[in-house]
């Protein structure tokens, strides 16, 4: 069991020190429907009151990582999951190849001017229309990833009309013929903007993992096809890069 040892000087509420060093033990040392220790046993742990480790249970049972069983304890709901970022990497696939449940609900779709960092990564000029799609991704019916795609018009010019559900990255394989294959990517955490939290279903101070790719033409690599910024739920997630 790893050692913790409490800051009473840097601002942070205790209650929140001990959720976020559980949240990260979850992750890592237990399985799904797996207990925690008593509150009494975390109490001594951490050197608390129980109240203290009863605020922090509660945080993680609003994040939807655990839940109180009278009489029983407080069982873990899930551990974080291993997502794999490669080449060619598919959201559907790797996720139904480990036996779960996957689908995609799309929330808006647009076309739009691109400007700034949409327009340097896709390489287009200042203005050049993009197709902008907003996808949310879901495992066992739970939210687990926000997408917004940019995909250059030029290339795709009826995909906003044509692709209504399903694997973005199948689509445009089965109708394009054209595989993706992800040149780069930019990880970061932050905290959730705009209805990100509402949309993932979690707590607005909780951070989401920040994904910023660029997949291009696997056999024309210097063209890029996509631009994508995932916001991930770092508390049901752990990103493995795989070169």
């Amino acid at each position: 069991m790893s050692l913790f040892a409490i800051n009473r000087h840097n601002g942070e509420a205790v209650y929140s020190q001990i959720a976020r060093f559980l949240m990260a033990e979850i992750g890592h040392l237990y399985q799904l429907g797996e207990y925690l220790p008593s509150e009494s046993d975390l109490a001594d742990r951490f050197g608390v009151n129980r109240h203290t480790v009863r605020r922090a249970i509660e945080e993680l049972i609003q994040t939807g990582v655990v839940e109180r069983s009278h009489g029983k304890g407080t069982r873990v709901l899930e551990a974080t999951m291993d997502y794999a970022l490669g080449e060619r990497t598919r959201f559907t696939e790797q996720l139904e190849a480990e036996g779960m449940s996957a689908s995609t609900r799309i929330l808006r779709k647009l076309k739009i001017p691109a400007h700034g960092g949409v327009a340097t990564r896709l390489k287009l000029k200042e203005g050049a229309p993009v197709i902008w799609m907003e996808t949310l991704r879901l495992v066992e019916e739970r939210p687990y990833c926000l997408i917004s795609h940019f995909l250059p018009e030029i290339y795709f010019s009826d995909a906003l009309d044509a692709y209504a559900e399903g694997s973005l990255h199948a689509y445009i394989h089965t109708h394009y013929q054209i595989n993706l294959r992800r040149s780069e990517s930019l990880v970061t955490a932050c905290l959730p903007l705009g209805d990100d939290a509402r949309l993932l279903n979690m707590p607005q101070h909780q951070a989401v993992l920040r994904v910023k790719s660029v997949n291009v033409d696997a056999e024309n690599p210097e063209i890029p096809m996509e631009y994508a910024l995932t916001r991930f739920r770092a508390d049901r997630i752990q990103l493995r890069i795989r070169p």
